[in-house]
């Protein structure tokens, strides 16, 4: 019995910084257990009875050797053998109640934890995502609130249960025998003192063999995701990577068999201490027997006992330190959930309905923190503040195809940007790489929100209507086309869950993507794989029109694809882009000459400032930035495609 305990007692990890516990951490805690406060409170009651049930199987051999065997009492031996059968029975049965309410009760307060992490993710600005490791984020939601979950329905009815049972022992012992209590007592420093310098190398050897898995699972991670695995087999590296594999994985293996081998002789330690105080015990009880002080019973009864008694005073003595650090994971998770929001409705945000489409843009400035709401060197995050297509650079794409930002040079992503397209137009962004574009089209659905000045829709600042109203007049067609790893089916209706087949089609029909779908053995239901790796980069994007189709919005945010695609993916996706321009107002990031000859307006940036804004004749008439990118990108750029 004893063992186990000491296992939780070392076992715990030391690696992280051990929290202060006060009391607004612990009502922030217990408020989550509340809504779970019966289950909770049958999860106590059923271990201190099950403690206290454990604590009559040493009185019946006392009886049993002190009264039932020298009297050959054969009814009371029924009894004793009954209650000896009977017990067990009755604490597995207790157990099982306990389990019962304990998985209700930690499940439920998951639940909550979760979802509540969940909304309050989902409501983070983009610049969060683009800070924080995906990896974090999962693991805040698996480890941490596991870890928090624990500490309710784990570590508290640890702490009840030890402290249930070793007052009750000690009460017991002292009732029947003080001089063999205190002897009892007596022995306790052969567990405490080894116990804690074994702990202190298992705490280290875990500290290693956490950094060992860590190596592994990021090998793993690197090398057999999509990217890594192609490119591991074209620079043909897959022998190296299997010693490197090799390498790391021995070494987990290594620490675990020094853990599993000082856990051993730790535990055979434990047995020799034990074996000890048995030893005391029968030697002084033996000699008090003889003497005609104490029972033969009493001193088996006490040997029951003795290991009832150390388990609990030796997890007892650390408690704190266990208790603190249980409290990590629900401050980890607090972490998140106190994040502020940098997006949110004003008070009495009401929806836009029946938008025209008239977007202004009026003196907006717009500067990316460059330091996160968490950031303080860990958590996850990394890095400066910035967001996407900064002052360094075009945005670039992560591992899961979602825009990440470079480093900024220049305090101000846009400086004063003012200009307005009037409904159904076609204005056309184009400038340098770093120029402020793709910014500019992450301001307009509020993926951010100005630093200074304000954007409008049909004359309304955009913060005055509610997010979810926006989104839906709001479709984006981005460079990285992310699908997810589902059917052609599922990605479609994505933008419309309850559309029909018949409007898949004619949505496909129209981005030129319907005739190849149906060419595939599953059609509409063929999966995609993986961020859609199974189609090529201009399949994806065609399709990625055709969602925004089906979705109908009455404005459109565009990146135009500039590589990896042929010539006729390339006039396949501009006739799917015609019908997607009619009827509705457009924001592109023009790389095409086709769309920025088709513009009602092109505006030029460059170091985020809104140079020239005109048409394609006005501004080559100009002679200035537009005339010289026209000259040196997108007429050479007409010219290739065309040869």
């Amino acid at each position: 019995m004893y063992h186990h305990s000491w296992w939780r007692y070392i076992a715990y990890d030391e690696s992280k910084p051990r929290p202060r516990v006060d009391r607004a951490l612990l009502k922030r805690i217990f408020a989550y257990a509340r809504p779970h406060a019966r289950s909770v409170l049958i999860v106590l009651v059923t271990i201190v009875s099950i403690s206290l049930l454990e604590l009559i199987p040493p009185l019946l051999y006392r009886d049993l050797i002190d009264n039932v065997l020298p009297n050959r009492n054969v009814a009371r031996l029924n009894w004793l053998a009954a209650g000896m059968l009977g017990i067990p029975v009755l604490t597995g049965l207790i157990g099982v109640v306990q389990r019962y309410y304990s998985a209700r009760a930690g499940e439920g307060i998951i639940y909550d934890l979760r979802q509540q992490m969940y909304e309050h993710l989902q409501q983070m600005s983009l610049r969060f995502f683009t800070h924080t490791k995906a990896g974090e984020i999962v693991s805040r939601f698996n480890n941490d609130v596991v870890g928090a979950q624990n500490a309710i329905t784990g570590t508290i009815p640890n702490i009840v249960t030890n402290t249930v049972t070793l007052v009750s022992t000690l009460a017991v012992m002292a009732t029947i025998e003080w001089r063999l209590a205190l002897l009892s007592v007596a022995v306790l420093p052969l567990f405490l003192l080894p116990a804690k310098r074994v702990a202190r190398t298992l705490r280290r050897i875990r500290r290693q063999a956490m950094e060992h898995n860590a190596e592994m699972s990021n090998i793993v991670s690197e090398t057999l995701s999509i990217n890594g695995a192609l490119l591991v087999k074209t620079f043909g590296s897959q022998a190296r990577e299997r010693e490197r594999f090799s390498k790391t994985n021995a070494a987990v293996r290594e620490i675990g068999v020094r853990r599993a081998q000082i856990g051993q002789l730790f535990f055979m330690g434990m047995g020799i201490a034990g074996s000890i105080g048995a030893a005391l015990i029968y030697w002084v009880g033996g000699h008090l027997v003889l003497s005609g002080s104490i029972s033969v019973g009493t001193i088996v009864a006490f040997v029951a006992y003795l290991f009832r008694l150390y388990g609990p005073i030796s997890a007892l003595t650390n408690v704190q330190v266990e208790f603190a650090q249980s409290m990590v994971s629900f401050e980890r998770v607090f972490e998140y959930l106190d994040m502020p929001l940098e997006i949110t409705e004003r008070p009495g945000a009401r929806p836009f309905r029946q938008v025209a489409g008239h977007v202004a843009f009026e003196h907006v400035w717009f500067q990316y923190p460059r330091v996160h709401p968490m950031q303080n060197g860990q958590n996850g995050l990394h890095g400066p503040g910035n967001g996407a297509d900064l002052a360094a650079g075009s945005a670039q794409s992560s591992d899961d195809g979602a825009p990440i930002a470079p480093v900024p040079t220049r305090p101000w992503a846009l400086e004063d940007v003012s200009f307005e397209i009037r409904p159904g137009q076609l204005a056309a962004l184009v400038g340098p790489s770093g120029a402020g574009k793709t910014t500019i089209t992450y301001l307009l659905p509020r993926l951010y929100d100005p630093t200074r000045g304000r954007i409008t829709l049909d004359g309304r600042d955009l913060r005055d209507g509610t997010l979810e109203s926006l989104a839906a007049q709001i479709g984006m067609v981005t460079q990285e086309t992310y699908l997810f790893h589902d059917t052609i089916r599922a990605n479609l209706l994505y933008a419309r869950p309850d559309a029909t087949q018949a409007d898949l089609e004619r949505a496909c029909r129209a981005a030129h993507i319907h005739d190849l779908i149906v060419s595939l053995p599953e059609g509409y239901d063929t999966v995609v794989g993986e961020r859609g790796y199974r189609l090529s980069g201009g399949e994806k994007q065609r399709l990625a029109i055709a969602r925004v189709i089906l979705k109908d919005p009455r404005i459109l945010v565009l990146d135009e694809a500039t590589s990896h695609l042929d010539s006729q993916s390339e006039a396949l996706i501009q006739a799917a882009l015609e019908p997607l321009f009619q009827g509705r107002t457009s924001l592109v990031i023009a790389h095409r000459l086709s769309t920025i000859l088709a513009a009602d307006i092109i505006l030029v940036l460059d170091q985020g400032r809104l140079v020239e804004q005109g048409t394609h004749r006005e501004l080559l008439a100009r002679g200035g930035l537009y005339a010289h990118l026209y000259e040196t990108q997108f007429r050479q750029g007409q010219a290739t495609a065309q040869s």
